[in-house]
């Protein structure tokens, strides 16, 4: 009776990976088809399967789903985590202390490191290669390692080239890579001694080129110990090994095993089915019908024009040997009268317009599936052009519901953990202020203020805007005791908060209350300087009285004397 099977062991890896392959195999034809028909250039079913430069747009002579699906991609981006403008802020659980000035300002100035990292290094490459995946085929995998130099690293993969795999919860926790190397490339990344013979043997006779089948195996980390500071014991493993029968002998020898206190790597999902590891009702796999009429439809009118210009001919049968010439002003001689000449077989006149309608029709369909009218709101709007941003997001209010659960989810599988990740590099790589005081121990909170969030959180700013104007018009009637209802200062740090202000220009409560308590103290100061200058100026208006009246009694008594 065979024993356990060693966690630790080629065979263990190779057992589990033809396990992952038949999970999912019964994708991987839809998938080929998505490619076929979208992005051509996207998917790699073989590990061979690199550096082909044949022409694969074969299957695509009308490009509306191509274009569709770049202008999705490019509308996602700029929506979700664009690098054009902060996209996510960081908050703790704990409102009091969220009310802390300095808090508020490092967890500020840490996620501006973090947006910082990400422009710096590769993020925003990679990003809209995620994007397209996920529109493409419902799955996307990025791979996001330790840089030294950019402190983070992300590599996207494409369809087929990986197999993924989930945990109780429906998480993903295990990513298999399925990619070749060059000779050279795996003696600089892994070094001499960790290559299987036939590589040296073939780096030794300068075959440098030659490439190699590789698998990179990232799961939770059968070997896991918390009280341990050793990579190996670390929560997640990543293991790299050759692939090939010499190879495997070698059974314990790998190229690369690293641990990770978390999951290196983002898969997020555009749809579920149950308990489907690999994601559903893409916008590419809900018009995969449409798409596939529209090729029908570009080829049957292309075919319809090209016979109506230049249709199948007949003639006599002294043509057979005769040179017939088809350009214009051409000339063909052949013995004949005049009833037996060369002309069409059949008139071809096909109905273009009804034909241009329907493509039409099927175009406008692709469209609505990629969210073309949403991202390109600005472009297509009928009538006044919307006065700015937020008026423009208004109008697109009922049209953007439609991206609400796949914004929820990609949040939730990708941008998350991304930050979350990153937030944990910037923290070991020593680039973040220290923290306050009161952050010790307090949970990270991430909150999303990209354009599509911020439109999803309109409501929250819309209430606030009615509740103002409405207190306001009362005030405006006369019910000023409405002025101790309305929290005024409160409703401006909510809606500071619901739109992302940077908190630098929001003056805090403290402070607030400082200024009015030194506003109010200059004020009651100035009152009693102006009750002082009053009272000084009465005193002498009655000093000035009497003694202009005793001057007049004086006058008055030496008139009397002198008429005496």
């Amino acid at each position: 009776m065979a024993g356990p099977l060693d966690k630790n062991s080629k065979q263990y890896f190779t057992t589990r990976m033809s396990e992952l392959d038949t999970e999912r195999s019964s994708f991987v034809g839809h998938w080929r088809e998505l490619s076929d028909f979208v992005t051509p250039r996207r998917g790699r079913f073989f590990s061979q399967d690199r550096n082909k430069g044949d022409k694969r747009w074969n299957n695509i002579i009308n490009s509306r789903a191509s274009l569709a699906h770049r202008v999705a991609r490019s509308g996602m981006l700029a929506g979700m985590m664009s690098p054009a403008r902060p996209w996510f802020a960081l908050e703790v659980m704990n409102n009091e202390v969220m009310e802390d000035p300095a808090s508020r300002i490092w967890l500020s100035d840490s996620a501006k490191q973090l947006r910082s990292i990400f422009n710096d290094g590769n993020l925003y490459s990679m990003a809209p290669v995620l994007l397209g995946e996920l529109l493409s085929f419902g799955t996307g995998a990025m791979l996001h390692v330790d840089d030294f130099e950019s402190v983070a690293r992300f590599y996207t993969q494409t369809v087929g080239s990986y197999f993924i795999s989930q945990n109780s919860r429906y998480e993903i926790d295990t990513l298999v890579r399925d990619f070749e190397m060059t000779t050279s490339q795996m003696i600089e990344e892994y070094g001499l001694d960790k290559v299987s013979i036939k590589v040296r043997e073939a780096y030794d006779r300068g075959n440098y080129h030659q490439w190699y089948r590789v698998i990179q195996f990232i799961e939770p980390n059968p070997n896991v110990d918390q009280r341990s500071a050793r990579s190996e014991n670390k929560p997640f493993r990543s293991v790299y090994f050759e692939w090939g029968t010499d190879a495997l002998a070698e059974s314990n020898k790998f190229l690369r095993v690293k641990g990770f206190d978390s999951f290196p790597a983002h898969c997020p999902r555009w749809d579920l089915t149950n308990e489907d590891v690999y994601g559903t009702d893409c916008p590419a796999m809900m018009a995969l019908g449409d798409i596939k009429s529209l090729q029908i439809e570009e080829r049957r009118k292309a075919q319809a024009i090209d016979k109506m210009v230049n249709p199948p001919l007949k003639g006599p049968p002294s043509l057979r040997n005769a040179n017939v010439s088809s350009l214009p002003g051409g000339l063909v001689t052949y013995e004949g009268d005049q009833n037996n000449k060369l002309e069409p077989i059949y008139q071809v006149q096909p109905q273009l317009q009804e034909m241009r309608a329907d493509i039409d029709a099927v175009e406008r369909r692709i469209n609505e599936v990629f969210f073309t009218d949403l991202f390109l709101a600005i472009t297509n709007i009928e009538g006044i052009q919307p006065r700015n941003q937020f008026d423009l997001i208004q109008r697109n209010e009922e049209r953007l519901l439609q991206l609400g659960p796949v914004l929820e989810r990609f949040n939730g599988e990708f941008l998350g953990p991304l930050v979350e990740r990153t937030f944990d590099q910037a923290l070991k790589a020593g680039i973040l202020p220290p923290p306050p005081p009161k952050l010790e121990g307090q949970q990270l909170k991430i909150e999303f203020i990209s354009t599509l969030a911020m439109a999803q959180r309109s409501v929250a700013t819309s209430s606030i805007d009615r509740i103002t104007a409405y207190a306001g018009g009362l005030i405006g009637l006369g019910f000023e005791g409405i002025k101790d209802k309305f929290d005024a200062d409160q409703a401006v740090d909510e809606y500071a908060h619901a739109i992302g202000v940077p908190p630098r220009i929001i003056v805090s409560d403290e402070e607030i209350a400082k200024v009015r308590q030194e506003r109010q103290q200059m004020q009651q100061m100035q009152q009693m300087m102006e009750m002082g200058q009053q009272a000084a100026n009465t005193a002498k208006m009655a000093a000035d009285a009497k003694t202009g009246g005793e001057a007049n009694m004086l006058t008055d008594l030496q008139k009397a004397a002198s008429r005496g």
